[in-house]
């Protein structure tokens, strides 16, 4: 008896995980345009150490062993097959798309040449290497993190964090935000929090200049690193039947994690609304579950039989601030450095993602 065709659209965190995990029971096909995983959260301490940059843009090409991986872009989803960019059909019982998020040039690749993502993480940190006064827009993972790592490396620098939020991290239960604000400011930086930048000339690029703040201060920064969050990269669900997008721009899923009518296209990460957050930790829970499911659907289970996708009642986030300092928040408590270093901050997770794709 053959094997049941998967092809995974999108090779970030759910993609190459699950692409790995099935290849011994389902024929996979990976299908990613870039030629290296993109480790995000450690981009933010590339841009100040660049042997970094190094361990966490982490090739595709021993991620694989019977599996297939293909280097082009889906431009097409059928119930049977995806559609690539050179035109290459490739036949799927089974697909799943993780298209994922952007974000500011520096944080991710705009587009699919990694070459010229680490030009520009390149160039970014030489500005920050001589830039005497640093001030961020956007507190949320990536602007709090991006500050914590300059501080640390730079402490003679100014750093000025700043979120139209009325406090660091409102959202999460118990006081995370508070002591997050308050070791920033023992490492030197500034936080301002409930003023909106009214004249921010870039939201992906960062640049030299002045911030206008809605109660008529003025910021002067030699540089101004935008980081206002993550945005769905949905293009792909644009063909298909019966889609429905959130106000954020997230495609809906129904609670088996499927993105429009057809039974079997599946959808995960950063560019669906299944109940999580746009965070790795958040969309954690998706990943094996889609595994189970897949495996039972494999070996001829229906999948009304199967139980239904639950997302996170309370999901954890982990906010380092250099190597040594963070809080994060695990639903039963808010902890501390010690925690936050040791399932972080210290590591970043780049160990365990290059185990992922077998590069040691």
């Amino acid at each position: 008896m053959s094997k049941r065709k998967l092809v995974v659209v999108g090779g970030g965190y759910i993609g190459a995980e699950l692409a790995k995990g099935l290849e011994a029971i389902m024929d996979v096909t990976l299908v990613e345009p870039r030629r290296a995983f993109v480790h995000a959260p450690a981009m933010l301490r590339a841009l100040i150490d660049p042997s970094v940059r190094q361990q966490a843009l982490i090739p595709y090409d021993r991620l694989l062993k019977s599996g297939r991986f293909v280097a082009d872009r889906a431009v097409e989803v059928h119930e049977d097959r995806i559609v690539t960019a050179s035109g290459e059909a490739i036949p799927a019982d089974f697909t799943v798309l993780c298209t994922g998020s952007s974000n500011g040039g520096i944080f991710k690749p705009a587009g699919d040449d990694i070459d010229a993502f680490e030009a520009a993480q390149h160039r970014v940190q030489e500005l920050i290497e001589t830039a005497g006064s640093i001030a961020i827009v956007g507190a949320g993972a990536v602007g709090t993190e991006l500050s914590g790592e300059i501080a640390h490396a730079y402490p003679k620098k100014k750093v000025t964090l700043i979120t139209s939020d009325s406090a660091l991290f409102a959202s999460v239960p118990g006081p995370m935000g508070e002591r997050l604000s308050a070791k920033l400011e023992g490492m030197g930086v500034t936080v301002i929090t409930g003023q909106r930048v009214s004249d921010l000339k870039s939201t992906t690029e960062p640049y030299a200049g002045a911030l206008s703040l809605a109660d008529g201060r003025s910021i002067a920064a030699d540089l101004v690193i935008p980081a206002i969050g993550s945005k769905p990269q949905t293009t792909l669900f644009d063909a298909l039947p019966g889609v429905v997008r959130a106000t954020d721009g997230r495609v809906k899923v129904d609670g088996y994690l499927r993105p429009c009518g057809r039974s079997t296209v599946f959808a995960a990460g950063d560019a669906v609304d299944a109940g999580d957050a746009m965070t790795i930790v958040a969309t954690s829970r998706q990943q094996p579950w889609l595994a189970k499911t897949l495996k039972a659907l494999a070996a001829g289970k229906p999948l009304d039989a199967l139980k239904p996708y639950a997302p996170w009642s309370e999901p954890p986030i982990l906010v380092p601030l250099g190597p040594e300092l963070g809080n994060s928040y695990l639903k039963i408590a808010t902890f501390g450095n010690w925690v936050t270093k040791t399932m972080k901050g210290k590591g970043i997770f780049i160990a365990r993602y290059r185990k992922i794709l077998n590069q040691g």
